[in-house]
């Protein structure tokens, strides 16, 4: 069984759900999350719905996203982010988990707000603003962690 780091696990993970899980021999897993990934990507049209945002065709990315199906994913993305972390992070770390969970709600969110939401002018649709939504969701994810962390060392120390 192959170890890897914590940034090749959640790059690997990156490039699709379940590849650290594959590499580090958790192939139950890492099956399961392919295949959550091809059902999900399937049936919500993401792959469509990221073409024509990339091409500027906001409109066409809207009609063509099935946002019930769209919804489950940033869960399970995020999931196996932190599934190949968790498989390389030492036993010792605390609170991981944190800024992967913040990201999947704030993901969700992004995605649910999208149609109504014009910044600027500009409508950023349901593939850019669910990616925005990202950067709130690690900030609070992290800084939760910190504080949480730091509140855990005091404890520990007294």
């Amino acid at each position: 069984m192959k170890k890897l780091s914590k940034l090749e696990a959640v790059l690997w993970n990156i490039a699709f759900p379940g590849f650290s899980q594959l590499l580090t021999g958790h192939y139950i897993k890492g099956v399961l999350f392919v295949g959550l990934e091809f059902v999900m990507n399937g049936k919500s049209r993401f792959n469509q719905a990221i073409m024509y945002s990339f091409l500027g065709e906001i409109e066409m990315a809207e009609a063509v996203v099935n946002y019930q199906w769209l919804m489950f994913y940033p869960c399970v993305y995020m999931f196996s982010l932190w599934d190949g972390y968790r498989q390389a992070m030492p036993p010792d770390e605390k609170y991981t988990f944190l800024p992967f969970v913040f990201c999947a709600y704030f993901v969700t969110v992004g995605l649910m707000v999208s149609p109504k939401v014009t910044i600027f002018d500009l409508h950023p649709g349901p593939i850019f603003l669910p990616m925005l939504f990202l950067i709130p969701g690690l900030l609070i994810g992290f800084m939760i962690k910190l504080m949480l962390a730091k509140n855990f060392r005091i404890n520990n120390s007294s």
